[in-house]
């Protein structure tokens, strides 16, 4: 098998190639976008590699010498090949299934409402939805290509970010608690004298939501801690108390009757995202991130 340090410079040999199939140096720098004079230097620097010469004056255009067409055989139907196997390659990353990681909350209340017109607007996406294994991760699923997270300032550097809105949050109960009626007519201290539920995952979020009501910190005592959002907002539809969520995560519960939001939501520091590593998977991710966006 040839060392890579065997080959000559290949963009001098993509220039050479050009140049030998067009039969002509402006032609060819204007198929590879550059100046006249870069490809032949590209040229020239590979007759001084090889040690022969390839192209030939003729006339006002070029012919190829015996060294020049037979290097010209054999790179351009190298290049061809190389073609072909990039083609076969998009089109079966185009064939293979989008993969989205998406927590098992966000997924359930906010993404699967959505997700019969996202696949029948975006057919060609051929989305497959899995969760990650918690509900704040934003690392990718290692069989995922994207993910759909809530997600605070700095973001990952080996990710691209596209955002899709502004996370909300604020405190959410059942309309069947006891004090239900109570405190849809009081102001937002007094959910303090509430059991207040919480998940392991977002210990900040009451505190959070506090300091944006320029409630005393020190007010806060937590009643029950939850492994994960779902759980939480199942022990709040039950009645076990109050519990604190993204607007996006509790709008259709809210919109069904299961949940109250007497105080509303205000906005946190985090975003919702959709994640893709660098230079991977780029239109599609782009085609999903603005289909997200308009349905927000």
């Amino acid at each position: 098998m040839l060392n890579h340090f065997n080959l000559p410079p290949l963009n001098a040999l993509k220039a050479f190639e050009v140049s030998a199939r067009l039969q002509s140096i402006s032609l060819a720098a204007k198929e590879l976008n550059v100046t006249h004079g870069a490809v032949s230097r590209q040229v020239k620097q590979l007759e001084e590699y090889l040690g022969v010469t390839l192209l030939a004056k003729h006339g006002r255009g070029i012919k190829l010498t015996d060294s020049g067409t037979h290097l010209y055989e054999a790179s351009n139907a190298a290049f061809a090949l190389i073609h072909h196997a990039c083609l076969d390659i998009r089109h079966q990353i185009q064939q293979a299934p989008f993969v989205l990681a998406c927590p098992g909350s966000l997924l359930a209340r906010w993404l699967i409402p959505r997700l019969e017109q996202l696949q029948s607007d975006l057919p060609d996406l051929r989305l497959q939805v899995i969760t990650n294994t918690g509900d704040d991760s934003h690392l990718q699923q290692t069989d995922a290509n994207a993910s759909l997270v809530f997600l605070s300032a700095p973001y990952p550097d080996d990710m691209q970010v596209y955002p899709l809105d502004n996370e909300r949050i604020g405190p959410v109960l059942s309309p069947f608690y006891p004090q239900a009626r109570v405190l849809q007519q009081t102001n937002p201290r007094q959910v303090f004298n509430e059991p207040l539920l919480f998940t392991r995952s977002r210990p900040q979020a009451w505190p959070d939501w506090a300091k944006a009501q320029k409630l005393p910190l020190e007010s806060i005592t937590y009643a029950q801690e939850f492994e994960h959002l779902y759980y939480l907002l199942e022990a709040a539809m039950a009645g076990l108390g109050v519990a604190i969520a993204p607007e996006h995560i509790v709008r259709n519960d809210i919109a069904n009757g299961r949940l109250i939001a007497p105080w509303g939501f205000v906005e946190t520091s985090a975003k919702l995202v959709l994640l893709t590593r660098k230079g991977q998977h780029e239109k599609r991710a782009e085609q999903l991130a603005q289909w997200l966006v308009d349905n927000i």
